[in-house]
């Protein structure tokens, strides 16, 4: 069974700085620095590699002095993105079981993803 942590885990983080955003997208947070590769809900639309996409849905952003809290978002802030791929988790096995009444369903699901690269916090 796959967990929830390892679906929103951040894939690689290329270079270390003290600058991070937290934005949300798919009904999740996320917490990402320049250089992030991020895996998040699909999104609608078709996307080629380095394709930019812009979350303008920032909660908040730190850059090493000073941080900024939105309520519940800060306005004029955005966090921009590199399309990389896009792919599907393992399989989840469904049971539903009950017993003495030859109840018995099995089911699979892959939850889409798409990964992209974090290029700039504004």
């Amino acid at each position: 069974m796959v967990s929830r942590l390892m679906a929103v885990k951040k894939i690689t983080n290329t270079k270390e700085t003290n600058e991070f955003a937290v934005l949300t997208t798919g009904g999740k947070q996320y917490k990402v620095a320049v250089g992030d590769v991020v895996r998040i809900e699909k999104l609608d639309g078709e996307f080629k590699k380095g394709d930019k996409i812009v979350f303008d849905k920032v909660l908040l952003v730190d850059n090493g002095q000073d941080t900024t809290i939105g309520t519940p978002y800060i306005s004029g802030a955005k966090v921009e993105t590199i399309f990389e791929e896009a792919g599907r988790y393992d399989t989840v096995t469904v049971i539903k079981y009950r017993q003495k009444s030859r109840y018995f369903k099995k089911n699979g699901h892959r939850q889409p993803y798409m990964e992209v690269k974090v290029s700039a916090i504004k």
